[in-house]
């Protein structure tokens, strides 16, 4: 599952980026696509963490 969460952070922030180079107009997608991101990076780092 901690891989499924890397993959998912990756293509969103590929597809943020991809929104800014190609200067997309998706309005606020754009950066919901960040925030989720960003969230599953933290995800990330904080189950990563634990040890049990």
């Amino acid at each position: 599952m901690l891989n499924a969460l890397w993959v998912v952070a990756v293509v969103f922030a590929i597809l943020w980026l991809l929104g800014f180079t190609l200067n997309f107009t998706l309005g606020g997608v754009i950066h919901v696509l960040l925030v989720l991101a960003v969230i599953s990076i933290l995800v990330r780092l904080i189950v990563g963490r634990r040890t049990a």
